[in-house]
């Protein structure tokens, strides 16, 4: 079973639906037969680097909203959070264009490093409230997980690397029909979108197990399986002894 998974790292419900999968597949008795992959989507294209606005002041400009509404709206989001372990900082939180993040994740996809980086970059955003379009700040990242000091320097720096497999799987991400994250595909036929409780998430994936899954051969408990069988071309009648 292969899982796609297309978030931003800055969407509070992407890290807390990454949670509820997680205890969902800690219940899948198949877990070792569940492949994840991480797929690019910007909420965000065009966001600047970091205006300096808390993240309650983006919500509120964002919204129409009062500064206090944005407050208990993010209140509301962190108490979420904490249902599955995250605590959120959003009073530190510095929203930001996440196009490099997601750059450097593919370029940690390529050696085998991409559910570390993913896990550690929602980490860095929400828990640490680093600034995560800052080169130094994901250059501390990529070591933190094992990744190349240099080789992360010359994807930082080179504004072209990876920005293909970025784009494609955004594009992806619009030919399915998403609109929003975080957005899961399981075996390319089902979809599952937003952070949807634990519960759903295992009952989905029993339930593409048993339509998707091979069904085991049976063990034949005779020795001569050809006596008194019935086919298109007859019935076969055992000899007698």
């Amino acid at each position: 079973m292969k899982i796609e998974i297309w978030s931003d790292f800055v969407c509070p419900f992407c890290y807390i639906g990454k949670r509820r999968l997680e205890h969902a597949l800690e219940q899948f008795p198949y877990r070792d037969k569940v492949e994840l992959e991480y797929r690019s989507f910007e909420l965000d294209p065009n966001a600047a680097i970091y205006s300096g606005k808390s993240i309650h002041e983006a919500l509120a400009n964002k919204y129409g909203m009062s500064l206090d509404e944005a407050r208990q709206a993010n209140e509301n989001v962190g108490q979420q959070a904490k249902t599955v372990g995250l605590d959120y900082d959003f009073d530190g939180m510095k929203p930001t264009n996440t196009f490099d993040a997601h750059r450097l994740a593919k370029y940690a996809s390529t050696v085998g490093k991409e559910k570390e980086i993913t896990e550690s970059l929602l980490h860095a955003y929400f828990v640490e409230a680093k600034l995560i379009s800052n080169h130094d700040t994901l250059l501390e990242i990529a070591e933190s997980v094992g990744l190349d000091r240099e080789m992360t320097l010359s994807v930082l720096k080179d504004t072209d690397r990876f920005a293909t497999e970025v784009r494609n799987e955004e594009m992806q991400a619009q030919a399915f029909g998403a609109t929003g994250v975080p957005f899961f595909v399981i075996n390319q036929k089902y979809a599952i979108s937003g952070a949807q409780p634990t519960e759903l998430f295992l009952s989905a994936l029993n339930q593409v197990w048993e339509e998707e899954a091979p069904k085991p051969k049976l063990q034949s408990l005779v020795e001569d399986e050809s006596n008194m069988v019935c086919t298109d071309e007859g019935c076969i009648i055992p000899p007698e002894k």
